[in-house]
């Protein structure tokens, strides 16, 4: 059984799409056929979505370099995020639209599983399409709805209303989904785990500093930890968490994990490091095209 997992991480989703891309091209790969199961979360939810719905990766890939702008236009008066979230959903929205129109998760032409965050409960949320019969909640959602609350980073996007559900971004617990892939494939699928075969895209690690010589006073949220740094820190901890145990739960033929990490700070929302990202996914893709290969032709 072959699960395709796609990290969340804002507009450096280029770099798991671009190395995506090259898969299809290199070895002619039709994912949705391919794989048994896709997980994506926040804007990894959104490459997840549309392989699952046999849309070409290249559309997804363009929003990055068309969209990403005006998605990330920053509002006035947010102070960054401390008193209204940064960005508007609408352009998010209108160019998710632009991709998967009215569609229902129902249409999904392979299993799919988006992770959110219920904050109005307190809990997890993982939207699946409609692979088994008992799934009632989903299949009518559209998928617009889904990804736009996953990629609802808090103080980037305010939360998504879907249903009765008051939803944020699903990185605030699966960043990685990895993890939910192999929970879903070894519980809900009945899979042997010896038989599960893990593709891992990341979009990269960076480090967040905090100065060992910062004054005692100044720890508050605002001047010490900051809120941008806070959560890119929170997300990198469970993406490396999930990475970590996921490896002790596969052999290691049976695992790829395609990721970089940086020695700086890496944004989610600088969408001037788009080239870079191009440039990284297309080293990291030749580097691990051999393994790559091998997995793709292993056993189902």
């Amino acid at each position: 059984m072959k699960l395709l997992a796609i990290d969340g991480g804002g507009i450096r989703g280029i770099y798991a799409s671009h190395v995506l891309e090259r898969i299809q091209k290199e070895f002619n790969t039709v994912f949705h056929t391919e794989f048994d199961l896709i997980a994506g979360t926040s804007t990894g939810s959104i490459i997840a979505a549309a392989i699952a719905f046999g849309i070409p990766i290249s559309k997804v890939t363009e929003l990055y370099c068309k969209k990403g702008p005006s998605i990330f236009r920053p509002k006035k008066w947010t102070f960054g995020g401390t008193v209204a979230p940064r960005y508007s959903s609408e352009p998010l929205r209108a160019a998710l639209v632009s991709i998967f129109n009215d569609a229902t998760l129902s249409e999904a032409r392979t299993r799919l599983v988006i992770p959110a965050t219920d904050i109005g409960n307190g809990g997890v949320h993982v939207f699946k399409s409609a692979y088994d019969e008992k799934f009632v909640r989903d299949p009518n959602v559209k998928v617009v709805d889904a990804v736009l609350a996953s990629c609802s980073a808090p103080s980037y996007f305010a939360p998504a209303r879907v249903g009765p559900y008051q939803l944020s971004d699903g990185g605030l617990w699966a960043n990685n989904p990895s993890l939910v892939a192999v929970t879903e494939a070894l519980t809900r699928l009945g899979a042997e785990r010896s038989a599960i075969r893990l593709l891992s895209i990341g979009t990269g690690i960076g480090k967040n500093y905090y100065p060992l010589s910062k004054s005692d006073k100044k720890w508050g949220f605002l001047n010490g930890w900051g809120i941008s740094k806070f959560i890119s820190m929170l997300l990198n901890l469970q993406a490396a968490t999930a990475s970590n145990v996921t490896q002790l739960i596969l052999e290691k033929h049976q695992l790829v994990r395609v990721n970089f990490e940086s020695e700086l700070p890496l944004s989610l929302d600088d969408v001037g490091t788009l080239d870079d990202l191009i440039s990284r996914a297309d080293r990291d893709f030749t580097h691990n095209s051999a393994a790559i290969r091998q997995l793709l032709g292993g056993n189902q």
